[in-house]
């Protein structure tokens, strides 16, 4: 039969009775025939709890102490859900990512894997265990333990599924699959049956929070098959009717997908706009400002430069709302006067609204739609930036949900 990796998120884990279900989820595969490895995240909420101690005791707590603490929690996790399925009558056996190991970079609080070494959990498959392995975490050259980050149990599922060429990667959550948009900001939003990797990718880093999106840089680029599919159903429901449920993200465009020219509504409320007005049109002039907002660690979304018939230049970008103070400081204080900037103006209430679908590369008309739907509805665009599957604009804050209604609508995506 096939080797399948389960991953459950904090909420599948979040009590000895959920853990119970999930054992007895694992166990209906296992007995089915399928070898089973299992990637669990640490309970809800435990992780905040041990790094909120470590911050009772310092503002800066050290990123390697962080990771030794924050790792606790998976380990937790992989031990409980080990004993529950020894408790359904299942051989199982429990290993944090040292041990497996799951090799990473030294970028404590934010590392990333370098490679996996699948030796001995197909060992254990061989045998008929279960091997249930911690998620968020490996093992850096020096042998500390560092993490991945926050969402990082998603990315290991996935890069363990890559590592032991497993046939599907199935990732357990509190929703039932990957909605047309939000379902509590438009009732009539829809589960997609499927999706492919470049609108999952799209989707998550517009804002989607189905799936972490180093998970499906992941998924794409190793070709991982995964579904995305809820834990909080009837564990013991028939086999085939789970696998046939959630949404599957697949790295194949068939040709149902031709119809659907677009799959999803995206949107992200925390932006901020920035605009460095009246910069002289030179050569350079983009880095000297954006170079300094980079060197401070701060991403920068979308980008857009006017220059007027004087010579002049307005330079306007957006960066996420937790970094705008910092962002505005470092203009203000260093760049302004250097790049002799006439002003610079900033706007933190603001938000991103995207259209995703793989269809928009054979269909025109896309934005035409997308910009008189908005206009209609009164709502001014700010900013605009494309690619070849994705149309997303930057609008005020307070418009938001009436955009992804309106959008939601036109595009007809409450129909099937």
């Amino acid at each position: 039969m096939a080797l399948i990796v389960h991953k459950y998120g904090g909420t599948s884990m979040g009590s000895v009775e959920r853990i119970k279900n999930v054992a007895k989820r694992v166990a209906k595969w296992h007995k089915a025939g399928h070898k089973m490895v299992v990637v669990p995240s640490a309970m809800s909420g435990e992780t905040n709890r041990l790094l909120g101690l470590a911050r009772e005791i310092t503002a800066h707590p050290d990123p390697r102490e962080l990771d030794m603490i924050a790792s606790t929690g998976e380990q937790v996790s992989v031990g409980l859900l080990a004993i529950a399925l020894q408790a359904e009558g299942l051989e199982a056996v429990s290993y944090a990512g040292w041990q497996v190991p799951i090799k990473t970079d030294s970028a404590f609080t934010k590392a990333r894997i370098n490679d996996i070494d699948g030796t001995r959990v197909l060992a254990d498959l061989d045998a008929g265990k279960v091997v249930v392995v911690t998620g968020f975490q490996g093992v850096d050259p020096d042998g500390h333990i560092a993490t991945l980050g926050r969402g990082g149990s998603d990315t290991s599922a996935v890069a363990i599924a890559a590592a032991l060429k497993a046939d599907e990667c199935l990732i357990y959550t509190d929703v039932d699959g990957v909605y047309t948009t939000d379902p509590r900001v438009v009732e009539e939003a829809r589960r997609l049956d499927r999706v492919t990797f470049e609108e999952m990718l799209e989707m998550a880093s517009l804002g989607s929070k189905v799936l972490q999106i180093r998970s499906v840089e992941f998924a794409g680029k190793y070709q991982v098959k995964t579904r995305v599919l809820s834990s909080l159903t009837d564990p013991l429901i028939p086999l085939e009717t789970e696998m046939r449920s959630g949404t599957l993200i697949t790295f194949e465009e068939d040709e149902t997908m031709e119809k659907a020219v677009i799959s999803g509504i995206a949107f992200q409320r925390d932006e901020a706009r920035i605009a460095v007005m009246g910069v002289p049109d030179k050569p350079g002039i983009a880095y000297q400002i954006l170079g300094p907002v980079a060197d401070a660690n701060i991403d920068i979304d979308m980008i857009i430069q006017n220059t007027s018939v004087d010579g002049k230049t307005d330079f306007t970008f957006t960066v996420g709302r937790g970094d705008y103070a910092h962002a505005m400081e470092i203009l203000t204080s260093k760049v302004q006067a250097h790049v002799k900037a006439e002003q610079v103006r900033g706007d933190p209430k603001v938000s991103k609204v995207s259209v995703v679908g793989v269809g928009m590369r054979s269909h025109v008309g896309i934005a035409s739609t997308m910009f008189r739907t908005l206009a209609e509805e009164g709502i001014n665009i700010q900013m605009i930036s494309t690619s070849e599957i994705k149309i997303s604009v930057l609008i005020d804050e307070k418009y938001t949900e009436l955009a992804v209604r309106a959008l939601h609508k036109v595009f007809e995506l409450d129909r099937g």
